[in-house]
């Protein structure tokens, strides 16, 4: 009795550490993205402002339409291949991790 909760903890709070350090770093990895790119477009628009520049703000949408579709569509890839190739593993495992996964992801997401 006490080696099964044992297991039990181990495996809800492994999934949970695994997944509150997989959100936050995510998270941290998009707030960074999100800076540069920011700095990058602020930058164009001073570079227009001073007349050094001459942008084509339509383009520059367009392009960056389709980089967020790409992303998109390679994570959509990545978890399909991921849950393809995974799917009996986490049937094995069951409940308990995946659900400290999911709260300690959500939590790491909250927290980053």
């Amino acid at each position: 009795m006490a080696t099964d909760l044992a297991r039990f903890a181990g495996t809800v709070g492994g999934g949970f550490f695994i997944g509150f350090i997989t959100g936050y770093s995510i998270k941290k990895v998009i707030k960074l993205a999100a800076v540069i790119v920011g700095l990058f477009i602020a930058a164009l628009a001073y570079l227009q402002y001073q007349r050094i520049l001459n942008v084509d703000w339509e383009r520059v949408q367009g392009f960056s339409q389709n980089g967020i579709t790409w992303v998109v569509n390679a994570l959509a890839h990545i978890s399909n291949k991921i849950d393809a190739s995974h799917s009996g593993t986490l049937s094995n495992v069951g409940i308990p991790l995946v659900s400290g996964v999911s709260a300690g992801f959500a939590l790491g997401l909250a927290r980053g």
